[in-house]
């Protein structure tokens, strides 16, 4: 995708003639608005990450300038940020507001939420908003937030409706205080909960107060529609290529499902079990980001050195005895021993997936073959292109994961029946370990410079700097043998 854009050639420019995009352009800077939280932008130990970041990224890399994350706390301090030129964009997931719409012009849609009552497991449940206003409840919003909003025009029709609202707390902040008991109810986006659930799994959906609602990055009004224009190609340009879909399969793609027993005991592990083991995934970890190594372990063993499965995997890794011998462990028993041969044999897989997947892909394709083993995942790839789908998208492939039990498609692939539906949800609850890690480090030690900022900001992934240097394996031919780590070490 290439954009034409014009460079102004005069020494002196004058900027009261030049566009928004031109004085971009010559600024050498995309200044863009955002929240500081886990899903529009994050600085974590290794660097920044966050949907929002990495949109903006791609957006100013298109642009050819640098990009200037200008992170905000609160709402209350983004939008006028925007009108007092500030930044050039709010990208924030934001939904569509008639007053933002007035003031401001959105962007195009790039994904859809709706409202949602919140309240805490084991309290009264409203089912819908009358009951809230009979019971004479009060709801808890962000100030100036699409929800603030929303009660608004629903108090036209319910002038009982009660609600207060915070200038100093975030969504995050809010539902903290309904699952600590502070606050009765908070209202807040769909993903927003399904995010808070994993590191507060008491919290619970009362009614929806919305149907969906678009989000969008949204920009000044003014003639002047050059950066406009270009942030429309843009989106379609990034959702025709699939990368859109790509990205938010990253970020949203495991938090679909909630599980809340197991969340429950996850989140006591982190409290009783983590702290004693946590220095070995840091010490071994080395590409990868130790906080999946500790998901992966957690999802193998619970973190239990001693686990056995029925079939002989043994330790906090659970390896066979073929797995480490390969990798050079001789007692699985040993938490370091079984840590340093699980990461070595999960960077072997890694090594072994082909280029042609993105490299922020190639984790989970690796942790499946953990699982599976590597040639049923390959053939899980050869069944996604024969149905037409992308082989190198992990979304796409996860979805055929399940067909290799199924005897029409697995008598026809290379290595037969396999268990690909527990692959598959295998490497979904490693990512939402991780993501809950991600989340407890960041309450129980708030220590990240969220404001922090740096012009060659690097997108972050699970694997750090990770220089894989397998050759692409052929979706029609593969002559290589497996050998026994190439199946399941399972």
């Amino acid at each position: 995708m290439a954009f034409v854009v014009t460079f102004l050639t005069a020494c002196q420019p004058d900027t009261q003639s030049m566009t928004d995009l031109e004085k971009i352009q010559e600024r050498g800077v995309l200044r863009v608005g955002t929240l500081n939280n886990q899903l529009s932008y994050f600085i974590g130990p290794e660097g920044p990450t966050g949907l929002e970041y990495e949109l903006a990224k791609q957006f100013a890399d298109e642009l050819g300038v640098k990009l200037e994350i200008k992170p905000a706390y609160h709402l209350t301090g983004l939008l006028p940020a925007l009108d007092n030129q500030e930044v050039d964009i709010v990208a924030a997931g934001l939904s569509h507001t008639p007053s933002r719409l007035k003031r401001y012009n959105a962007g195009p849609a790039y994904y859809y939420i709706s409202q949602q009552v919140i309240y805490k497991k084991g309290t009264w449940r409203p089912r819908n908003l009358q009951q809230l206003i009979d019971k004479g409840a009060e709801l808890t919003v962000v100030k100036g937030s699409q929800y603030d909003y929303t009660l608004q025009q629903l108090s036209k029709i319910h002038p009982d409706l009660k609600w207060k609202t915070s200038a100093t707390e975030d969504n995050t902040d809010l539902l903290k205080d309904v699952s600590e008991g502070k606050l009765g109810f908070t209202v807040v986006d769909s993903v927003s909960l399904s995010i808070t659930q994993r590191l507060h799994p008491n919290l619970a959906l009362a009614f929806e107060l919305t149907e969906d609602q678009p989000v969008s990055w949204f920009i000044r009004k003014s003639d002047d529609d050059s950066l406009y224009a270009l942030m429309v190609e843009f989106f379609g340009s990034f959702n025709q290529s699939g990368q859109l879909a790509s990205l938010e399969e990253k970020y949203f793609g495991h938090i679909q499902s909630f599980d809340y027993v197991d969340t429950r005991a996850f989140i006591r592990s982190l409290d009783s079990k983590l702290p004693k083991y946590k220095h070995l995934f840091q010490k071994y970890s080395k590409e990868f980001d130790w906080r999946l190594i500790a998901a992966l372990s957690y999802q193998e063993s619970h973190w239990n050195p001693y686990a056995k499965s029925p079939t002989g995997v043994r330790g906090m890794m659970m390896l066979t005895q073929s797995t480490a011998k390969m990798v050079g462990v001789t007692n699985r028993l040993n938490p370091d021993k079984s840590v340093y041969g699980g990461v070595e044999y999960l960077r072997r897989m890694v090594e072994r997936i082909p280029d042609s997947i993105p490299d922020h892909e190639k984790i989970w394709f690796a942790l499946a073959s953990y699982n599976v083993g590597y040639g049923h995942v390959m053939d899980a790839r050869r069944i996604t292109q024969h149905e037409g789908g992308n082989p190198d998208s992990w979304t796409d492939v996860k979805e055929r994961l399940p067909k290799l039990r199924i005897p029409g498609y697995y008598k026809y692939t290379r290595y037969g029946f396999a268990r690909g539906d527990e692959a598959k949800n295998y490497v979904e609850n490693i990512r939402r370990y991780y993501q809950t890690i991600i989340g407890y480090e960041a309450e129980t030690q708030p220590n990240q410079d969220g404001s922090a900022q740096d012009d060659d900001f690097q997108v972050i992934s699970p694997m750090i700097d990770l220089q894989a240097e397998s050759a692409a394996l052929s979706l029609e031919q593969d002559n290589e043998s497996l050998s026994l780590e190439e199946t399941s070490h399972q």
